[in-house]
Protein backbone atom coordinates (compact mmCIF):
# COMPACT_ATOMS: atom_id res chain seq x y z
CA UNK A 1 0.00 0.00 0.00
CA UNK A 2 1.57 3.32 -1.02
CA UNK A 3 1.17 6.55 0.93
CA UNK A 4 -1.73 7.91 -1.11
CA UNK A 5 -3.64 4.64 -0.84
CA UNK A 6 -2.96 4.55 2.90
CA UNK A 7 -4.32 8.10 3.34
CA UNK A 8 -7.35 7.38 1.16
CA UNK A 9 -8.16 4.33 3.29
CA UNK A 10 -7.61 6.30 6.50
CA UNK A 11 -10.02 9.00 5.34
CA UNK A 12 -12.58 6.37 4.32
CA UNK A 13 -12.21 4.59 7.70
CA UNK A 14 -11.03 1.45 5.92
CA UNK A 15 -8.31 -0.98 6.98
CA UNK A 16 -4.70 0.00 6.31
CA UNK A 17 -1.43 -1.97 6.18
CA UNK A 18 -0.28 0.30 9.02
CA UNK A 19 -1.70 3.52 10.38
CA UNK A 20 -0.44 6.58 8.50
CA UNK A 21 1.95 8.95 10.27
CA UNK A 22 2.38 12.69 9.75
CA UNK A 23 4.34 15.16 11.87
CA UNK A 24 5.17 18.73 10.93
CA UNK A 25 7.48 21.42 12.25
CA UNK A 26 8.31 24.97 11.31
CA UNK A 27 11.57 25.82 9.59
CA UNK A 28 12.09 29.31 11.02
CA UNK A 29 12.60 30.11 14.69
CA UNK A 30 9.75 31.63 16.70
CA UNK A 31 11.03 35.20 16.48
CA UNK A 32 11.06 35.04 12.67
CA UNK A 33 7.92 32.94 12.48
CA UNK A 34 5.68 35.27 14.44
CA UNK A 35 7.02 38.26 12.57
CA UNK A 36 4.78 36.60 10.01
CA UNK A 37 5.78 37.70 6.53
CA UNK A 38 9.53 38.28 6.46
CA UNK A 39 9.64 36.37 3.18
CA UNK A 40 8.23 39.45 1.46
CA UNK A 41 11.33 41.49 2.25
CA UNK A 42 14.05 38.95 3.11
CA UNK A 43 14.75 36.68 0.16
CA UNK A 44 17.21 34.52 2.11
CA UNK A 45 14.51 33.55 4.61
CA UNK A 46 12.08 32.86 1.79
CA UNK A 47 14.61 30.55 0.12
CA UNK A 48 15.55 28.93 3.43
CA UNK A 49 11.90 28.13 4.11
CA UNK A 50 11.58 26.41 0.73
CA UNK A 51 14.84 24.45 0.80
CA UNK A 52 14.27 23.27 4.37
CA UNK A 53 11.48 21.05 3.02
CA UNK A 54 14.06 19.14 0.99
CA UNK A 55 16.34 18.59 3.98
CA UNK A 56 13.49 17.45 6.23
CA UNK A 57 12.16 15.04 3.60
CA UNK A 58 15.53 13.32 3.41
CA UNK A 59 15.16 12.16 7.04
CA UNK A 60 11.42 11.67 7.39
CA UNK A 61 8.81 11.07 4.71
CA UNK A 62 5.32 11.55 6.19
CA UNK A 63 2.32 9.78 4.73
CA UNK A 64 0.61 13.16 4.33
CA UNK A 65 2.88 15.99 3.18
CA UNK A 66 2.37 19.64 4.08
CA UNK A 67 3.74 22.85 2.64
CA UNK A 68 5.04 24.99 5.52
CA UNK A 69 4.63 28.66 4.60
CA UNK A 70 6.65 30.01 7.52
CA UNK A 71 8.08 33.01 5.69
CA UNK A 72 4.61 34.06 4.47
CA UNK A 73 2.59 32.68 7.31
CA UNK A 74 -0.39 35.01 7.74
CA UNK A 75 -2.28 36.96 5.11
CA UNK A 76 -1.38 40.62 5.78
CA UNK A 77 -4.12 43.18 6.30
CA UNK A 78 -3.96 46.96 6.52
CA UNK A 79 -5.10 47.47 10.10
CA UNK A 80 -3.07 50.40 11.45
CA UNK A 81 -5.82 52.97 10.86
CA UNK A 82 -8.56 50.92 12.51
CA UNK A 83 -9.50 52.86 15.63
CA UNK A 84 -13.25 52.25 15.75
CA UNK A 85 -15.61 49.58 14.45
CA UNK A 86 -16.67 51.86 11.59
CA UNK A 87 -13.03 51.83 10.39
CA UNK A 88 -13.26 48.09 9.73
CA UNK A 89 -14.87 48.98 6.40
CA UNK A 90 -11.35 49.93 5.26
CA UNK A 91 -10.04 46.39 5.80
CA UNK A 92 -10.43 45.12 2.25
CA UNK A 93 -9.14 42.07 0.36
CA UNK A 94 -5.91 42.71 -1.51
CA UNK A 95 -6.70 40.26 -4.29
CA UNK A 96 -4.73 38.03 -6.63
CA UNK A 97 -2.27 40.78 -7.56
CA UNK A 98 -1.06 41.31 -4.02
CA UNK A 99 2.60 40.54 -3.45
CA UNK A 100 1.72 38.15 -0.61
CA UNK A 101 -0.50 36.02 -2.85
CA UNK A 102 2.04 35.98 -5.68
CA UNK A 103 4.90 34.96 -3.39
CA UNK A 104 2.74 32.39 -1.61
CA UNK A 105 1.82 30.74 -4.92
CA UNK A 106 5.51 30.72 -5.87
CA UNK A 107 6.42 29.11 -2.53
CA UNK A 108 3.73 26.46 -2.91
CA UNK A 109 4.75 25.60 -6.48
CA UNK A 110 8.42 25.30 -5.62
CA UNK A 111 7.79 23.10 -2.57
CA UNK A 112 5.46 20.95 -4.65
CA UNK A 113 8.38 20.40 -7.03
CA UNK A 114 10.48 19.19 -4.09
CA UNK A 115 7.69 16.71 -3.33
CA UNK A 116 7.31 15.69 -6.98
CA UNK A 117 8.62 12.14 -6.56
CA UNK A 118 6.34 11.34 -3.65
CA UNK A 119 3.01 9.59 -3.95
CA UNK A 120 1.84 11.18 -0.68
CA UNK A 121 -0.97 13.77 -0.88
CA UNK A 122 0.06 17.40 -0.30
CA UNK A 123 -1.74 19.88 1.96
CA UNK A 124 -1.27 23.63 2.40
CA UNK A 125 -1.91 25.40 5.70
CA UNK A 126 -4.90 27.73 5.62
CA UNK A 127 -5.71 29.90 8.63
CA UNK A 128 -9.16 30.87 9.83
CA UNK A 129 -10.17 34.55 9.66
CA UNK A 130 -10.19 35.03 13.45
CA UNK A 131 -6.53 34.05 13.70
CA UNK A 132 -5.65 36.23 10.71
CA UNK A 133 -7.32 39.24 12.34
CA UNK A 134 -5.76 38.58 15.74
CA UNK A 135 -2.29 38.16 14.22
CA UNK A 136 -2.51 41.39 12.26
CA UNK A 137 -3.69 43.34 15.31
CA UNK A 138 -0.95 41.71 17.41
CA UNK A 139 1.66 42.82 14.87
CA UNK A 140 0.55 46.42 15.39
CA UNK A 141 0.23 45.98 19.15
CA UNK A 142 3.71 44.56 19.59
CA UNK A 143 5.05 47.97 18.70
CA UNK A 144 3.02 49.44 21.55
CA UNK A 145 1.97 47.24 24.43
CA UNK A 146 2.03 43.63 23.26
CA UNK A 147 -0.83 41.17 22.89
CA UNK A 148 -2.94 42.88 25.54
CA UNK A 149 -3.38 45.70 23.02
CA UNK A 150 -4.72 43.24 20.44
CA UNK A 151 -7.13 41.54 22.83
CA UNK A 152 -8.58 44.70 24.32
CA UNK A 153 -8.95 46.35 20.91
CA UNK A 154 -10.77 43.40 19.33
CA UNK A 155 -13.16 43.11 22.26
CA UNK A 156 -13.84 46.85 22.14
CA UNK A 157 -14.54 46.75 18.39
CA UNK A 158 -17.02 43.90 18.83
CA UNK A 159 -18.74 45.75 21.67
CA UNK A 160 -18.99 48.86 19.47
CA UNK A 161 -20.55 47.10 16.49
CA UNK A 162 -20.69 43.32 16.32
CA UNK A 163 -22.31 43.36 12.87
CA UNK A 164 -19.49 45.48 11.45
CA UNK A 165 -16.89 43.18 12.97
CA UNK A 166 -18.65 40.13 11.51
CA UNK A 167 -18.77 41.77 8.09
CA UNK A 168 -15.00 42.23 8.27
CA UNK A 169 -14.54 38.58 9.25
CA UNK A 170 -16.73 37.55 6.31
CA UNK A 171 -14.64 39.60 3.86
CA UNK A 172 -11.49 37.92 5.12
CA UNK A 173 -13.08 34.48 4.75
CA UNK A 174 -13.95 35.29 1.13
CA UNK A 175 -10.33 36.27 0.47
CA UNK A 176 -9.04 33.09 2.13
CA UNK A 177 -11.45 30.92 0.13
CA UNK A 178 -10.47 32.63 -3.12
CA UNK A 179 -6.79 32.13 -2.38
CA UNK A 180 -7.38 28.47 -1.55
CA UNK A 181 -9.13 28.09 -4.92
CA UNK A 182 -5.91 29.32 -6.55
CA UNK A 183 -3.88 26.77 -4.62
CA UNK A 184 -6.12 23.95 -5.85
CA UNK A 185 -6.26 25.10 -9.45
CA UNK A 186 -2.84 26.65 -10.07
CA UNK A 187 -0.62 24.62 -7.73
CA UNK A 188 -2.54 21.35 -7.61
CA UNK A 189 -2.58 20.77 -3.86
CA UNK A 190 -4.65 17.83 -2.62
CA UNK A 191 -6.26 19.68 0.28
CA UNK A 192 -5.96 22.34 2.94
CA UNK A 193 -4.82 21.88 6.51
CA UNK A 194 -7.32 24.31 7.97
CA UNK A 195 -6.12 25.82 11.25
CA UNK A 196 -8.77 27.27 13.57
CA UNK A 197 -8.88 27.98 17.28
CA UNK A 198 -10.61 29.78 20.10
CA UNK A 199 -7.87 29.18 22.65
CA UNK A 200 -8.70 29.89 26.28
CA UNK A 201 -12.10 31.26 25.12
CA UNK A 202 -10.58 34.36 23.54
CA UNK A 203 -14.08 34.90 22.17
CA UNK A 204 -16.91 33.75 24.47
CA UNK A 205 -18.11 30.47 22.87
CA UNK A 206 -21.54 31.78 21.87
CA UNK A 207 -19.92 34.86 20.33
CA UNK A 208 -17.45 32.70 18.40
CA UNK A 209 -20.32 30.66 17.00
CA UNK A 210 -22.19 33.80 15.94
CA UNK A 211 -19.33 35.74 14.41
CA UNK A 212 -16.51 33.35 13.49
CA UNK A 213 -17.94 29.87 12.90
CA UNK A 214 -19.99 30.81 9.81
CA UNK A 215 -16.84 32.22 8.18
CA UNK A 216 -14.78 29.14 9.11
CA UNK A 217 -17.46 26.86 7.69
CA UNK A 218 -17.65 28.89 4.50
CA UNK A 219 -13.92 28.40 3.89
CA UNK A 220 -14.28 24.65 4.43
CA UNK A 221 -17.36 24.51 2.21
CA UNK A 222 -15.45 26.17 -0.63
CA UNK A 223 -12.43 23.90 -0.12
CA UNK A 224 -14.66 20.82 -0.06
CA UNK A 225 -15.88 21.70 -3.56
CA UNK A 226 -12.28 21.27 -4.73
CA UNK A 227 -11.22 18.24 -2.72
CA UNK A 228 -12.30 15.55 -0.27
CA UNK A 229 -8.95 15.70 1.59
CA UNK A 230 -9.39 18.88 3.64
CA UNK A 231 -8.54 18.36 7.30
CA UNK A 232 -9.31 20.47 10.36
CA UNK A 233 -6.59 21.42 12.84
CA UNK A 234 -8.03 22.82 16.06
CA UNK A 235 -4.90 24.52 17.25
CA UNK A 236 -4.03 24.02 20.90
CA UNK A 237 -0.47 25.28 20.43
CA UNK A 238 1.70 24.87 23.53
CA UNK A 239 -1.12 23.64 25.75
CA UNK A 240 -3.81 26.26 25.08
CA UNK A 241 -7.21 24.48 25.08
CA UNK A 242 -10.36 24.98 23.03
CA UNK A 243 -13.92 23.71 23.40
CA UNK A 244 -14.05 20.93 20.82
CA UNK A 245 -17.85 21.00 20.73
CA UNK A 246 -17.56 24.39 19.03
CA UNK A 247 -16.12 22.64 15.97
CA UNK A 248 -18.10 19.38 16.04
CA UNK A 249 -20.27 20.34 13.05
CA UNK A 250 -17.40 21.57 10.85
CA UNK A 251 -17.33 19.43 7.69
CA UNK A 252 -13.81 18.08 7.21
CA UNK A 253 -12.28 14.79 6.08
CA UNK A 254 -10.37 14.33 9.37
CA UNK A 255 -9.83 16.17 12.65
CA UNK A 256 -6.79 17.00 14.75
CA UNK A 257 -6.71 18.68 18.17
CA UNK A 258 -4.38 18.98 21.16
CA UNK A 259 -5.15 15.69 22.89
CA UNK A 260 -3.07 16.64 25.92
CA UNK A 261 -4.26 20.24 26.28
CA UNK A 262 -7.92 19.32 25.81
CA UNK A 263 -7.77 16.10 27.83
CA UNK A 264 -9.71 14.42 25.02
CA UNK A 265 -8.33 11.16 23.62
CA UNK A 266 -8.51 10.17 19.97
CA UNK A 267 -11.29 7.68 20.77
CA UNK A 268 -13.31 10.32 22.62
CA UNK A 269 -12.71 12.72 19.74
CA UNK A 270 -14.12 10.25 17.24
CA UNK A 271 -17.40 10.45 19.18
CA UNK A 272 -17.36 14.26 19.19
CA UNK A 273 -16.70 14.34 15.44
CA UNK A 274 -19.41 11.82 14.58
CA UNK A 275 -17.14 8.84 13.98
CA UNK A 276 -15.00 10.56 11.37
CA UNK A 277 -11.22 9.93 11.07
CA UNK A 278 -8.93 11.61 13.59
CA UNK A 279 -5.19 12.15 13.90
CA UNK A 280 -2.63 13.12 16.50
CA UNK A 281 -2.03 11.54 19.89
CA UNK A 282 1.49 12.79 20.65
CA UNK A 283 2.22 15.80 22.83
CA UNK A 284 4.20 18.17 20.62
CA UNK A 285 7.15 18.63 22.96
CA UNK A 286 6.85 15.36 24.89
CA UNK A 287 8.13 11.87 24.21
CA UNK A 288 8.35 12.50 20.46
CA UNK A 289 10.98 15.17 21.09
CA UNK A 290 12.66 13.83 24.24
CA UNK A 291 12.01 10.11 24.59
CA UNK A 292 14.16 7.14 23.64
CA UNK A 293 13.26 5.02 20.64
CA UNK A 294 11.78 2.45 23.01
CA UNK A 295 9.66 5.11 24.72
CA UNK A 296 8.39 6.40 21.37
CA UNK A 297 7.44 2.88 20.33
CA UNK A 298 5.67 2.29 23.64
CA UNK A 299 3.65 5.49 23.10
CA UNK A 300 2.65 4.35 19.62
CA UNK A 301 1.44 1.02 21.01
CA UNK A 302 -0.44 2.79 23.83
CA UNK A 303 -2.22 5.18 21.44
CA UNK A 304 -3.18 2.43 19.00
CA UNK A 305 -4.37 0.13 21.78
CA UNK A 306 -6.74 2.94 22.74
CA UNK A 307 -7.76 4.34 19.33
CA UNK A 308 -7.44 1.36 17.00
CA UNK A 309 -5.99 1.29 13.51
CA UNK A 310 -9.05 2.26 11.46
CA UNK A 311 -9.76 5.96 11.02
CA UNK A 312 -6.60 6.84 12.97
CA UNK A 313 -3.45 8.68 11.89
CA UNK A 314 -0.56 9.30 14.25
CA UNK A 315 0.78 12.82 14.66
CA UNK A 316 1.12 15.55 17.25
CA UNK A 317 -1.06 18.07 19.04
CA UNK A 318 0.54 20.77 16.88
CA UNK A 319 3.93 21.38 15.28
CA UNK A 320 6.81 19.56 16.96
CA UNK A 321 9.93 21.55 17.94
CA UNK A 322 11.69 23.27 15.06
CA UNK A 323 15.08 21.79 15.97
CA UNK A 324 13.86 18.19 16.27
CA UNK A 325 15.91 15.45 14.61
CA UNK A 326 13.58 14.48 11.76
CA UNK A 327 14.87 10.90 11.89
CA UNK A 328 13.05 10.52 15.24
CA UNK A 329 9.74 10.88 13.42
CA UNK A 330 10.51 7.78 11.34
CA UNK A 331 10.56 5.81 14.60
CA UNK A 332 6.79 6.31 14.75
CA UNK A 333 6.33 4.82 11.27
CA UNK A 334 8.50 1.85 12.23
CA UNK A 335 6.54 1.34 15.44
CA UNK A 336 3.22 1.59 13.59
CA UNK A 337 4.41 -1.11 11.16
CA UNK A 338 5.52 -3.30 14.08
CA UNK A 339 2.14 -2.83 15.77
CA UNK A 340 0.30 -3.80 12.58
CA UNK A 341 2.19 -7.08 12.37
CA UNK A 342 0.98 -8.24 15.78
CA UNK A 343 -2.55 -6.78 15.93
Amino acid sequence: MNKRERIENFLASKEVDRVPVAFYHHFLDSRMLFNMNLGLTKSKLFERNIESHRKALANFHPDLLKIMNDSLMIMPLKMAKVKHASDLKTVLPQGINSRWQKKSIELAMRVKEIYANSEAPILFTSFGPAYILRSNFARIGNLMMGNSFMESKIKRLIAEDEAEFKACVDRISEEVANFNDRLFKEVGIDGIYFSVNNQNDFFPPAQYQRIISPADKYILERANKNSSMNVLHICGYMGKPNHLDTFSDYEAAAYNWAVHAEGVSLTEGKKIFNGKPVFGGFEQNGVIAKGTREEVEAEVFRILDEAGQVGTMLGADCTVPTNIDDARLSWVQDAAAAYAKTH
